[in-house]
């Protein structure tokens, strides 16, 4: 499949409480602001730099109680910066985390402590896929997936290597096992108000160069800067589907532009990305021909007035703790049902994401916020994930009900070559083995296929 590099545009629970574990020896953390590529720097920035952040990565130790050599690892409790999303990450993208990550953070509002909390160990799944550019830069690393705990200042993390069956060895724990603890920044015009749509912050500022790289694709859409990307109607939507996108139409679509109306999507600026992270050349695919829906594992306890900073959170953890290019999700979707923009280079475009390791090609991925082996997405999440995935799909002429073929780049379930058949609307398990998007989630699979083909007005 064709590849397009672009340059940038230049202007849950609780689990039962354990005592305590020691460290046999300290550690120290390493304070990232800037980007992966020079960790510990700050960078220079101009007006307008977006809302920056700050991960605290500290390295894990063995346990004092570690009876089996190198199959346990953690920190104590102790005192740290704030921060309000963490992860754990190791040296070798191509080594499996087999076992258990869990932590105990304490609120800085209220100084409790939380019980244990499971962090998603396997992840490697959602990564840019093998060969690429993107996976082969040396800086992709292993990592858990990302935990929303809030505000916090004060975390306690165990590391376990799974039980091994009788008569075999414990599966040692990769190498080179950080806690990072992402604090996401923060503005109060960058937050949306609780339960409701974003907030749309004037610009009263001028952009700076990697933000206005960032709005440039989405210009036609949106005034460069716009925090929003506004809603259409379906005609509206036709008329620029037949102006703006007409060289790359095919004559059943230009008889019939089936398409969903347009949602209003929130842009990189209206939730405060920091451009100076990402990679500031956009990667680009041929067409988009399916989409995979996701969630972010991140847990369901944040607000909607909070979606701004998870999503800035997984956002920094992504690029500066899993060494991407970019988020790599192309939308988000919060439990309201606000639609968000995901990495950078025009919601209308065939960005290339790092979602469904072995189908980032030729697909878009739109995470639904939250984690939902257990819990069922609102019905608004539902619809405004359908909603998206019928105009999304209908620039390309998808078929939201239909069928259509990907080549694997390899994975678990797929080998490297294979053409598969595919939904047009797909789950990342229907494309590697993983949980994800969650049972519950899955399940709604067949709703809104249904609904994004009646938003496109097929008979």
């Amino acid at each position: 499949m064709r590849k397009l590099l672009a340059s940038s545009i230049g202007v849950t629970c609780a689990a039962a409480l354990a005592l305590p574990l020691t460290l046999t020896t300290t550690t120290t953390a390493t304070e990232i602001s800037g980007s992966a590529a020079a960790p510990g720097a700050e960078p220079a920035r101009a007006a307008d730099p977006g809302i920056p952040g700050s991960t605290q990565s500290l390295p894990l130790a063995p346990l004092a109680d570690d009876r089996t050599l190198g199959s346990a690892q953690g920190l104590t409790p102790r005192d740290v910066r704030p921060f309000s999303l963490l992860g754990v990450v190791w040296d070798d993208p191509d080594t499996e985390l087999h076992g258990s990550v869990q932590v105990r953070t304490r609120a800085t509002a209220t100084g409790a402590w939380s019980g244990w909390q499971d962090v998603e160990t396997h992840n490697a799944d959602h990564a840019p896929d093998q060969g690429s550019e993107e996976r082969t830069s040396g800086r992709v690393r292993g990592a858990t997936a990302p935990l929303w705990v809030g505000e916090s200042d004060g975390v306690e993390v165990r590391v376990r290597s799974a039980d091994a069956p009788a008569g075999t060895a414990t599966a040692p724990l990769p190498s080179g096992l950080r806690l990072e603890l992402v604090d996401p920044g923060s503005e109060s015009t960058a937050e949306a108000p609780a339960g409701g749509a974003p907030a749309d912050p004037p610009v009263t500022e001028p952009l700076s160069p990697d933000t206005a790289d960032a709005s440039a694709p989405n210009s036609d859409l949106a005034p460069l800067g716009a925090t929003e990307i506004p809603a259409l109607d379906q005609a509206q939507t036709q008329h620029e589907l037949l102006t703006l996108h007409a060289a790359g139409l095919t004559e059943e679509q230009r008889a019939n532009p089936y398409i969903g109306p347009r949602p209003p999507i929130v842009t990189r600026r209206g939730w405060g990305a920091d451009e100076s992270l990402r990679e500031k050349a956009f990667l680009y695919t041929k067409r988009v021909k399916a989409a995979f829906v996701h969630h972010t594992a991140t847990g369901n306890n944040y607000t909607c007035a909070q979606t701004p900073s998870v999503i800035r959170g997984i956002y920094r953890y992504h690029v500066v703790s899993n060494g991407w290019r970019d988020i790599g999700y192309n939308f988000l979707v919060d439990k309201c049902g606000n639609i968000y923009e995901g990495r950078a280079g025009g919601v209308a475009n065939p960005v290339m994401g790092a979602h469904t390791l072995g189908f980032n090609s030729d697909s878009a991925g739109i995470a639904v916020i939250g984690s939902f082996n257990t819990t069922r997405p609102s019905a608004t999440t539902v619809t405004a994930v359908s909603q998206l995935a019928s105009w999304k799909l209908g620039l390309h002429g998808g078929n939201p009900s239909g069928k259509t073929y990907l080549k694997s780049a390899g994975g678990n379930l797929y080998a490297k070559g294979k053409n598969v058949r595919l939904n047009v609307i797909s789950g990342h398990r229907d494309g590697f083995l993983t949980d994800c998007p969650g049972g519950l989630l899955y399940g709604k699979l067949g709703s809104i296929r249904s609904q994004a083909a009646r938003f496109q007005g097929r008979p």
